[in-house]
């Protein structure tokens, strides 16, 4: 089992390709390399300025990808888990929910025809496919993330892709997300990650964006919210894929605050 000592930029890429975590995205305009694997990530969350001692709303981009040195396929992803600084939270309670059934086995039209109101973020992804004895391809698709509801103070991201590989398939990875109180971390994530035709996928490039605002008993909430009371965010992701390849960081970044 490889695990490289990387900054989190490493680990964070992976967290956000599969979760699409905002917290990732104060790592941004990175490329690093961690033996054959290259991982890049670029990122904001607006507003750039938060409270020091409220949540606010915020609203995350990010885009980023997977690839090698030699060309060669990338090691399809298996496990993402990633907690988070206390000073961020995912904010599901009042939001209409889906389910993995109503969006399993369907193109994304459909998807987002059965769940429309627990919608909270879309973008598109690249998955590179290759066969034994064949010439690998890259095939694009629509990203959908849904609000799957909370029980017992652990809630559910689930995140909907559709993509040819070869033949149209809808892929639907889990997160859940609970949490935590273990120093500067109030959030622990854990994305399962399907496997894409049959072993043979791999996700390697991804744009997302994640806001949705909402109102609960008369108050205007966010899916996504955020607070700058120390001038600093930390995260620690630990990424699996299917080779036993294993990466993990830790970063600390700084925020703004505005009083």
């Amino acid at each position: 089992m490889i695990r490289p000592k990387l900054s989190v930029k490493t680990a964070v890429v992976c967290a956000v390709a599969i979760a699409g975590l905002f917290l990732a995205a104060v790592a941004s305009g990175e490329t690093v390399r961690a033996g054959n694997l290259i991982l890049e990530l670029e990122g904001g969350v607006s507003p750039k300025a938060l409270s020091k001692t409220k949540f606010e709303p915020i609203s995350l981009n990010v885009e980023g990808g997977i690839s090698t040195a030699d060309g060669s396929q990338p090691p399809a992803t298996k496990e993402i888990i990633v907690d988070t600084d206390k000073n961020g939270m995912v904010n599901p309670t009042g939001l209409p929910t889906c389910s993995i059934s109503k969006i399993e086995a369907t193109n994304t039209e459909s998807a987002e025809k059965a769940c429309p109101k627990a919608i909270v973020g879309k973008g598109v992804t690249d998955v590179r496919v290759l066969f034994p004895e064949s010439t690998p391809f890259t095939a694009e698709g629509p990203l959908v993330l849904f609000n799957g509801g909370s029980i017992g103070g652990t809630a559910l991201l689930l995140i909907h892709a559709y993509v040819n590989v070869p033949t149209p398939t809808a892929i639907v990875t889990t997160v859940t997300i609970s949490k935590e109180h273990d120093g500067v971390y109030g959030t622990h994530s854990v994305a399962q990650v399907p496997t894409i035709a049959g072993g043979a996928g791999s996700v390697t490039k991804f744009r997302l964006t994640i806001h949705r605002l909402f109102t609960y008993k008369g108050n205007k909430e966010s899916y996504l919210m955020a607070r700058c009371s120390t001038g600093h965010f930390y995260a620690h992701a630990t990424a699996k894929f299917v080779d036993g390849t294993e990466i993990s960081g830790s970063v600390v970044k700084t925020c703004k605050s505005k009083g």
